[in-house]
């Protein structure tokens, strides 16, 4: 079992709590790993150093700033292996999955770097004769990172790679069931002699070290992954200092296939947005409407592919395509909701049982027999369970897709530029992908609407979050 350290102003330490939190590998239910527990004081100390070093930082050039970027995804592709076989211990993703985000990672710092010549500002004319008005943009100063478990690595890159090219420092706080892959990678920013005080790493209990920092005066801005419960929690803790908070919370995402789609692909593309990363994704595909008309046939479809999924342990077996559940908690919630669909009405295809004894593990399942008006069509499922409802026409589907909480990802899959053009129109969602599965780019901007979050990331949107306006009108008094 290894000993976990926290990272503060340019250290690795231990908690003064002398408490540790144990890190269980969701395949086995062992222990793998011990975090420290650590307190507000550590957050305060971590706090103070960020505010501290982030004023020199604001002032480096940021053409300087972005070379430590690149430094970071230099040493993550150098320990690109290790990272993956962290992440597939603690997370349970497959090892394509682990491999997919470990490069993604690497990428994103390099892209985030290229910014450092394009944060820019604005020169507005005046109303008034010898005056000059002048937007700028600047760093808006601590930023507290919260990270949620199923993209554990990548989140790290989505709110350091930001915060640090527009001159912010970070505190970031891991999940508490994944946390071993971001203290690695406080040794890979320790390698690249990144100032002290600007990437700091707190482990421990979000109701402790994700409240205080949500909580501090000292943070201008507080980005969290994960839950709607856990935004709301962030939400209020921030809303004492008025601290601005952006948000990525939770999805039910609708797929929806018209007559004229290419089923073979559609079918394909649905599976590959329901069991990525073991279906726990907050844009996987939650819920499928499929019409009328070619519901037998492309049911049939869906249940042969969602049928072959093969399910195990990832760091036994490469070939599998679906690893455990994160943890308990989330296997008895999958298990909960797939009964309470059972009870309503609905009808299991394939799938709706635990795998094995051990472990965290859930089939691949398929649910017919659903309408609209069913728990599992409003609720989010995160696990690999797809419900088929049948639709008769375009408004009508629309409607029951935009029928949720929750507004980040949604999918069409047609022939048709007439209903791909409609139905983007008018769905309630951040995200619409047309003929493809659920995944985003990172020059594109990933926001979602209602309860699935405030603000977004990636892309010039994205690092538009952590930059504040200041205007400047300047007389020169020559006219």
């Amino acid at each position: 079992m290894k000993d976990l350290k926290m990272y503060i102003n340019g250290k690795f330490v231990e908690s003064k709590s002398g408490k540790w939190i144990n890190v269980l590998n969701p395949s086995t239910e062992e222990v793998i790993s011990r975090q420290p527990e650590g307190t507000v004081e550590e957050v305060d100390e971590a706090l103070d150093a960020a505010a501290a070093a982030q004023k020199a930082w604001a002032k480096t050039p940021a053409i300087e700033r972005a070379k430590y970027l690149n430094k970071m995804a230099d040493g993550i592709r150098r320990r690109h292996e290790e990272f993956v076989d962290i992440i597939m211990r603690e997370q349970g993703k497959t090892r394509t999955w682990a491999s997919v985000e470990v490069a993604v990672t690497a990428d994103y710092f390099d892209y985030m770097a290229t910014f450092a010549r394009h944060i820019e500002g604005e020169i507005i004319p005046s109303d008034r004769r010898g005056e000059t008005i002048m937007l700028f943009k600047e760093p808006i100063g601590v930023v507290a990172g919260i990270l949620p478990w199923n993209f554990p690595f990548f989140l790290i890159a989505r709110k350091a790679g930001a915060a640090l090219i527009t001159g912010c420092s970070i505190v970031i706080k891991p999940s508490q069931l994944t946390p071993e892959n971001c203290c690695e990678f406080a040794r890979v920013v320790d390698e690249t002699g990144l100032p002290a005080g600007l990437f700091n790493v707190i482990t421990g209990k979000g109701s402790v070290v994700g409240n205080a920092l949500a909580a501090s005066p000292k943070i201008g801005i507080v980005s969290v992954t994960g839950s709607v419960g856990a935004g709301e929690s962030i939400m209020k803790a921030a809303a004492g200092n008025i601290t601005k908070v952006s948000l990525e919370l939770g999805g039910k995402a609708p797929a929806i296939v018209f007559p004229d789609a290419d089923l073979e692909a559609a079918a394909q593309w649905v599976v590959d947005s329901r069991i990525g990363n073991n279906g726990q994704i907050c844009n996987n595909a939650e819920r499928v409407y499929v019409h009328k008309d070619i519901k037998a046939a492309f049911t049939d479809l869906l249940v042969k592919k969602m049928s072959a999924v093969k399910v195990g342990d990832p760091c036994l077996d490469d070939s599998v395509d679906m690893g455990p559940l994160v943890e308990q908690r989330a296997l008895e919630s999958v298990e909960a909701k797939v009964a309470n669909a059972i009870r309503q009405g609905a009808k299991v295809l394939c799938g709706g049982h635990r795998v094995g004894e051990k472990g965290y593990f859930y089939a691949a399942t398929v649910l017919d027999n659903v309408t609209q008006d069913f728990d599992i069509v409003h609720e989010e499922t995160f696990g690999p369970v797809l419900p088929i409802v049948e639709f008769d026409d375009i408004d009508q589907v629309i409607s029951w897709a935009n029928d949720v909480e929750y507004g980040l990802a949604s999918s069409v899959f047609t022939s048709s530029i007439d209903i791909a053009a409609k139905v983007s129109r008018e769905l309630e969602f951040g995200e619409v992908y047309i003929n493809r599965e659920h995944f985003e780019a990172m020059q594109g901007f990933h926001a979602g609407m209602k309860k699935s979050g405030i603000g977004g990331a990636d892309g010039k949107h994205g690092v538009e979050e952590y930059l504040v306006t200041k205007v400047v009108y300047m007389d020169t008094h020559y006219e």
